[in-house]
């Protein structure tokens, strides 16, 4: 073993010495992934000499106490990771400091109580610790500026969190030519070719933003990183139902839309005597609630264990994350027709999204959103944080006109109007939710609706059949406070045979 700039070798425990080299090597001056201290080993001209002197290993506890003591002195915070080892019968110290996540860093040129708080940079030159000068600091502070939490190299996994089958389905939906090298590139190179994954190849570590993308569970890693969708079903909120989204946050992203197209969006249809074209709107407008939900997926600080918030509540949907946007965007900002960003939180996590047409990543959000909420004749949106930017909220209003309580179509492929004086409502359902209703007699299991349907898939039929149905309250569970219960069944409520009522009176009186 040689001295070099990753690699530095101790007699013995010196620590304003070594707490100087922990600081060069956090710095991580030419970006060559840090580097280690060997304590207990002497060096002639540069090379170990071996068998190594060691440590008495009476001292060590004393020595790691120490350490976390002087390391405490480094600005902004940093703290090494420490090994010990037997080394020939010696014991070894081998203190390990990767590249710093907040770089650059200052530590005291003394240890000495009147030099404490008197701090410079150290970087590594060759083999040797040293202050950095003139324009060694200068090019310090531009290289090594904040990195982007998203951009960040994750210490507490490794690239086989990766999941591949994630990985390969996002390079087919997004057409890359990466896809049909899959069956002859290493998962380390097709990482570091993604740029999801960075480091020297004894410590080849996933970036935060891989690990968002492409694990099974960025919960295990980012506590929050969820999507949390609460449907109120009364205005005090004692009476709503739940539905959580977790795995990697593109597919989280995709999950919840689909639901909000199937479950939530719903259009009106409005005939006017006199009039020969029928008035067409949506309650919500998807394209608006699309990127909402993108923005707050783009925008919200994983390093928080905040989750993303979705409340559906009778007069408004509102769309909540946490932080609240970067300054200089304030409230007053986000009242201007356009609001112009100067840094996303999440870069890298806006370049994936973008190659899923997911967003564009150019500030365009918001008028956006205020544009697809004006063409389908809804109320203005509100967008929102506080004095401390702690947290953005997207308040969506529904199309005023829009009637809640609706019946649904009467026909297979189009709707029935009655033309009168006054306008007449003329419901809108998917004609799914509309196969389920005409089918369920009594009181029936999951299992027996999807004979009778003639479906296999459970995730279709509950996406597309049972949820869209229990939320417009046509039909029920008969163990409502046990949902996952073997014995649930689902019958049709007062209203669900009120409309098949309706329908059928409606439908004598056009024939």
């Amino acid at each position: 073993v040689i001295e070099s700039e990753r690699i530095e070798l101790k007699k013995g425990w010196n620590p304003q010495v070594i707490l100087h080299s922990i600081c060069a090597f956090a710095n991580d001056f030419n970006n060559l992934g840090g580097g280690y201290i060997v304590v207990g080993v002497e060096e002639n001209e540069g090379l170990a000499v071996m068998p190594p002197v060691g440590i008495d290993s009476r001292k060590i506890d004393n020595i790691q106490k120490e350490l976390l003591q002087i390391c405490h002195y480094i600005s902004p915070n940093y703290f090494p990771i420490v090994e010990i080892s037997i080394i020939q019968g010696q014991s070894i110290l081998t203190i390990w400091c990767p590249p710093g996540d907040v770089r650059p860093y200052k530590a005291p040129k003394s240890l000495a109580d009147k030099d404490k708080h008197t701090k410079v940079y150290y970087i590594r030159r060759l083999s040797s610790t040293v202050i950095a000068k003139d324009l060694d600091e200068q090019r310090l502070l531009e290289l090594t500026a904040k990195v982007p939490f998203d951009n960040r190299i994750n210490h507490h996994a490794t690239v086989n969190d990766l999941n591949l089958t994630h990985i390969a389905s996002f390079l087919k939906e997004v057409n890359s030519s990466l896809y049909t090298e899959l069956p002859t590139i290493t998962l380390a190179d097709l990482c570091r070719n993604m740029g999801i994954a960075r480091g020297t190849v004894e410590e080849f570590r996933p970036l935060n933003v891989g690990l968002l993308m492409f694990s099974d569970d960025p919960g295990v890693y980012f506590r929050g990183a969820q999507i949390d969708l609460v449907e109120y079903q009364d205005d005090i909120g004692d009476h709503f139902r739940e539905t959580i989204f977790k795995g990697p946050v593109w597919q989280q992203l995709n999950d919840v839309l689909r639901y909000i197209r199937h479950s939530i969006i719903q259009e009106q249809i409005i005939k006017v005597a006199g009039k020969a074209k029928a008035d067409r709107f949506y309650n919500y407008p998807y394209e608006a609630l699309e990127e909402a939900i993108a923005n707050a997926v783009f925008h919200k600080g994983y390093d928080r264990q905040n989750p993303i918030e979705i409340n559906i509540r009778h007069d408004c949907i509102e769309i909540l994350s946490f932080p609240g946007p970067i300054p200089p965007v304030n409230n007053e900002t986000l009242k201007k027709e356009r609001v112009i960003a100067r840094d996303y939180r999440n870069s890298r996590l806006v370049d994936f999204l973008k190659e899923l047409h997911l967003t564009e990543g150019r500030s365009t959000g918001i008028p956006k959103i205020r544009r697809f909420m004006q063409a389908n004749g809804s109320p203005i949106p509100v967008f929102e944080t506080d004095a401390d930017n702690a947290y953005f909220l997207t308040i969506l209003y529904p199309h005023q006109d829009f009637i809640q309580e609706q019946i649904i179509d009467l026909g297979d492929e189009s709707s029935i109007g009655i033309q009168g004086s006054t306008p007449q409502v003329i419901p809108q359902v998917t004609p799914q939710v509309k196969k389920l209703l005409k089918i369920l007699k009594g009181e029936m299991t999951r299992d027996e609706l999807q004979i009778k349907l003639q479906l296999k898939d459970r995730k279709s039929f509950r996406e597309t059949y049972l949820q869209p149905a229990l939320n417009i309250d046509y039909i029920e569970m008969t163990i409502p406070d046990k949902p996952n219960s073997r014995l649930q069944k689902y019958k049709l409520t007062q209203k669900g045979y009120n409309l098949i009522a309706e329908i059928s009176n409606i439908f004598k009186e056009n024939l």
